[in-house]
């Protein structure tokens, strides 16, 4: 399936550098966004290499199908906005 990065998660002083707010396109309700925790979450960074970066849905965020992913390691910045993969 795919997705959309919005933005990290965050509260107002502290931001999570793991953890990510995703729309996926197709989830419209947090009932189907429920459906979707504990698949993984494929980004690729291109650049001089190619690096992929893995997570896992964990969680359903807020109430109109966005989900928060935890990847392995800090995301960079430039993922927001960045379009990944659900499977």
């Amino acid at each position: 399936m795919e997705a959309m990065i919005i933005n990290y998660r965050r509260g107002r002083k502290t931001q999570k550098m793991n953890q990510m707010v995703i729309v996926i396109k197709g989830v419209e309700s947090r009932d189907e966004a429920k459906k979707l925790v504990g698949k993984s979450v494929i980004y690729t960074c291109v650049g001089k290499t190619e690096k992929t970066i893995i997570g896992k849905i964990s969680f359903a965020h807020g109430s109109k199908g966005a989900v928060r992913a935890i990847f392995e390691t800090g995301m960079p910045g430039q993922a927001i906005g960045a379009k990944v993969e659900v499977q």
